[in-house]
């Protein structure tokens, strides 16, 4: 990947986007950002090129909609100079799954998966043609866990775990690299939107301090990176627990303890 080549990231207007978007300014790539707020994006882009002299791009894009995902699939299909994609943009709901409203999981799955499979269709084919590139996807540690409730939300990143792994395996012999950013919970404004009480959740981890963490894990070529994790071995013991079962999935015979 080129210095000048461009960066497209989702989400970009606040949090974990617009922290991405200053760290890939800083290494000299050009930007486009996406979101909602087109004031923020605006005040973003200026301050981006002023300081670190790269030209920034904004579109306003609400991609829980789909004539939005549209817009933004055409553009990562027409600008051959995108070689890298944040997908950054997502959502989370207070309450429990049976006292969540289903307009809202609607549009939950939407954001959190949809529109994140759509981009990555649109953009995947060019990368792969170029022989190099990346897709940065948020996770969340939640994926891994539903022991800690969160279950439309926690089933949206768990979604996104897998297909990033899955992604990474078609793409990696075709220099294209694909990473999963598994955050805990982090001080951005996710959680004012989405009505949760802060006294409810553990300490938050500053948002500077993640997307710093999951840069150090992109240039490493991690597949999964999980910032707060303090032992790796013990995501390495789960990757490999989880390979020994593969070889037991490929048989026509059922395992003795379901029949009678």
């Amino acid at each position: 990947m080129s210095a000048q080549s461009k960066v497209l990231i989702t989400g970009a207007s606040s949090g974990i986007g617009s922290v991405y978007a200053d760290r890939f300014a800083q290494r000299g790539h050009n930007l486009i950002l996406v979101a909602r707020d087109t004031n923020r994006l605006d005040k973003i882009s200026k301050d981006l090129q002023e300081k670190y002299g790269v030209q920034v791009e904004f579109i306003q894009a609400d991609l829980s909609n789909d004539q939005d995902i549209s817009k933004i699939e055409d553009v990562l299909k027409n600008d051959a100079d995108i070689e890298i994609l944040v997908n950054n943009a997502g959502i989370a709901l207070n309450g429990t799954f049976l006292t969540q409203n289903i307009k809202d999981i609607e549009k939950l799955i939407t954001l959190n998966m949809t529109a994140v499979v759509r981009l990555s269709h649109a953009i995947s084919q060019s990368l792969r043609h170029k022989g190099q590139g990346a897709i940065i996807n948020l996770g969340s540690v939640l994926g891994l866990a539903p022991e800690l409730g969160s279950t439309i939300y926690g089933a949206s990143k768990s979604f996104i775990q897998f297909f990033s792994q899955g992604l990474y395996l078609e793409l990696k012999d075709h220099g294209v690299h694909v990473q999963a950013v598994l955050p805990s919970a982090t001080k951005t404004e996710i959680w004012e939107r989405s009505g949760i009480d802060l006294s409810q959740v553990p300490p938050l981890m500053d948002v500077n301090d993640l997307v710093d963490a999951a840069l150090i894990g992109f240039d490493r070529k991690e597949t999964i990176t999980i910032p707060v994790l303090k032992d790796e071995n013990q995501w390495n013991n789960f990757e490999k627990s989880r390979i020994t079962l593969l070889p037991n999935f490929s048989s026509a015979d059922v395992a003795q303890r379901y029949k009678n």
